[in-house]
């Protein structure tokens, strides 16, 4: 009862701060003309978003950190409410930030703008973080490398385990980055993602990797209040990078990562849709398996609105979070 009244006061306080954050964000984003630049080929009704604020990923990022710092420090004071393993996916969060930062900055006021960071450049570094990550979880944490359902014992993978760490932070790194966009979709899939791997680390008795889990959901219900449609800000690559890399920290650092692709199961087809639409393109010789890539454009271009899109991929993406819970309490 004590680590869930914690973790509700987390919600609330990480809520409170993002959306006191927010507003301040929003006019400086105006002020510095930080604004969201449209793809030609994307649908019609995306030409109103132009020069909507991006870069929002910051409205998470700052309350995460201030609550995550004062945790570890009360625990310095005696306080038994927060551990230094926490330490590490609000590094991977801050990081993937400033890459995404960077990547949108690019996009807006750079060299390259419209386009960002070169996709070479920015997947070299999001795979050099990735790798560091790996050996500090396995080497320096000794997370639980690998838990199987219904088998109780974590199953250890060797030096396997570091390639296939960096895939999965990498990989959902960009995943969530595919995900975000439209109003809202992102924000709601790592809502119940994160939420779902927070009642996943309270049932394994990992109290401070639940309290940081749940310190990122109350968060992005601020940064939804924001960004459901029609959207005053957008979270950018600063925040859907280090979303979806944190995202992927949190699950390795629960052993569970198997269960990474059903509790996230809308980033995952989001990917995947984009691959397929490449490879069939190419083998085809030009032809379009999809009418546009990530999936959630194919709906929308096939008649779906916005909202509807959002909302029934966040209904597909709910169920899937139950069922993954579920499976994550199998003995």
């Amino acid at each position: 009862m004590k680590e869930s009244n914690i973790s509700i006061t987390l919600i609330i306080l990480s809520f409170v701060l993002s959306l006191i954050w927010g507003g301040p964000l929003i006019k400086l984003m105006h002020h510095f003309k930080v604004g969201k630049i449209i793809r030609e080929d994307g649908p019609e009704s995306h030409i109103e978003k132009l020069g909507t604020p991006t870069m929002g990923g910051f409205i998470i990022l700052i309350p995460v950190i201030i609550l995550t710092v004062l945790l570890n420090a009360a625990t310095l004071l005696g306080f038994d409410v927060s551990g230094i393993s926490v330490m590490v996916p609000l590094a991977v969060m801050i990081v993937y930030s400033i890459l995404g930062a960077i990547d949108d900055w690019e996009g807006i006021r750079g060299p390259r703008k419209g386009l960002g960071m070169s996709a070479k450049t920015k997947f070299l570094v999001q795979t050099i973080f990735a790798l560091i990550i790996s050996f500090v979880l396995k080497y320096a944490l000794h997370v639980p490398e690998l838990y199987w359902p219904g088998y109780p014992d974590p199953i250890p993978l060797g030096v396997a385990y570091i390639p296939i760490a960096t895939f999965i932070i990498v990989g959902f790194s960009n995943a969530m980055n595919f995900t975000d966009g439209l109003d809202g979709l992102a924000a709601l899939i790592s809502i119940t993602a994160f939420a779902a791997y927070g009642v996943i680390a309270l049932n394994q008795g990992q109290t401070f990797l639940a309290n940081f889990s749940f310190t990122i959901v109350g968060a992005l219900f601020g940064f939804l209040w924001f960004n459901v449609h029609p959207a005053q800000l957008f979270m950018g690559d600063t925040g859907s990078l280090a979303l979806g890399a944190t995202l992927a920290t949190v699950a390795l650092m629960s052993g569970q990562w198997l269960l990474l692709p059903l509790i996230a199961i809308v980033p995952v087809s989001e990917v995947l849709s984009v691959i397929i639409q490449v490879v069939y393109f190419r083998l085809s010789g030009g032809k379009r398996l999809f009418k546009m890539a990530p999936l959630h454009h194919h709906f929308e271009l096939s008649g779906w609105s916005e909202t509807q899109v959002v909302q029934r991929f966040w209904i597909i993406n709910l169920l899937s979070v139950l069922a993954g819970i579920t499976i994550s309490m199998v003995k």
